[in-house]
């Protein structure tokens, strides 16, 4: 794929007439090449057949990875476990107090499943004619990952050296990969800081936010972009995620959409955010029609809102729904434009 700035492709989003989606759909994907979430999760060959599928198929104004949260905890070692039909999840806690923090090493980008993952993004962008996003984890949630999440939401207390120590770390890490998605050239990554949500605003800042503000200091330019997802906040911590400076944000459901745009500048996506469940797996296709093209009306106002899910959509919704969501998509741009 050629070179895409993405400067020009935001501000090309935001002054056209044309509503896009981009949904985090590749679950279903997985499904269309007759594979399993297991297969696609280890085989970087496997997840590009899904992105491809997908892409050929469906009107995604780009393409997106799986969001996996367990790839970079498993990288540091900790121990995943695996189903045919979920998402993979972090088993115990690799981590257990301030002298495992310290003794914690960075992995190199050759541990555990990492290189299928960089495979799958790197034949999405020789062979995709779309912008691709790659994903990783936030440095909050990895930290959760390895420490255990109730334990770390204490340590943050008890021990804030500590914690700080594990996040650096964490964050190093995520700065290393992504800067091997810059260099395959993927034109942005989607940053998965899902636990930040359980965060008050300011420790959300303090523990979260200073920390992918390097990453996105340190990456985004004209060429690669970063959007911060963050399903978790309802409202509560969204100025610690405008703090990172990223060129995009990526809200989750439980969030009034048109706050979370109006508290956005107007240069930067906003992405989001129909429930993956409760509307993609639970509802209808008339229910998911209805309930997309209520939220493009009433994002109207705003140029730079893009149409998403609210995270990442589970294996095994009705294609119907999916077919659903884009017939509301391609009805709102005939009747508006």
């Amino acid at each position: 794929m050629k070179t895409i700035n993405m400067k020009d492709w935001i501000r090309s989003v935001i002054e056209s007439k044309q509503r896009i989606a981009v949904p985090i759909l590749t679950h279903s994907g997985i499904e269309m090449i007759g594979a399993n979430v297991v297969n696609a999760v280890t085989d970087g060959a496997i997840h590009y057949e899904a992105m491809k599928i997908l892409s050929d198929t469906y009107a995604s104004a780009a393409s997106t990875v799986i969001m996996d949260l367990t790839v970079e905890a498993e990288a540091f070692g900790a121990t995943v476990a695996f189903s045919e039909n979920e998402a993979p999840t972090v088993v115990g806690r690799l981590l257990l107090d301030r002298q495992s923090i310290e003794e914690l090493e960075i992995p190199k980008l050759t541990q555990g499943r990492i290189p299928e993952y960089l495979k799958a993004n790197k034949l999405a962008v020789e062979n995709l004619a779309k912008p691709v996003l790659s994903g990783c984890i936030g440095p909050f949630s990895l930290a959760g990952r390895l420490f255990g999440m109730s334990e770390i939401m204490m340590e943050m207390y008890i021990d804030p050296e500590a914690t700080r120590l594990l996040l650096q770390k964490c964050t190093s890490f995520i700065l290393s990969y992504c800067k091997d998605f810059k260099e395959i050239g993927t034109q942005g990554v989607i940053i998965a800081e899902p636990a930040a949500g359980l965060l008050s605003n300011d420790a959300c800042q303090d523990f979260s936010s200073v920390y992918v503000k390097q990453v996105v200091d340190e990456i985004q330019d004209d060429r690669f972009s970063v959007i911060l997802h963050n399903c978790g906040n309802s409202g509560h911590c969204t100025e610690a995620m405008l703090n990172v400076g990223a060129a995009g944000y990526h809200f989750g459901n439980v969030i009034n959409i048109l706050d979370a745009i109006a508290a956005c500048p107007p240069d930067v996506l906003v992405m989001g955010n129909l429930d993956p469940v409760s509307i993609f797996k639970m509802a209808s296709a008339t229910e998911v029609y209805n309930a997309t093209t209520m939220l493009l009306e009433k994002t109207a106002p705003y140029p730079n809102f893009v149409l998403s899910s609210g995270c990442d959509i589970p294996p095994h919704i009705p294609f119907d729904n999916i077919e659903a969501f884009y017939n509301a998509l391609k009805n709102y741009n005939l009747k508006n434009n």
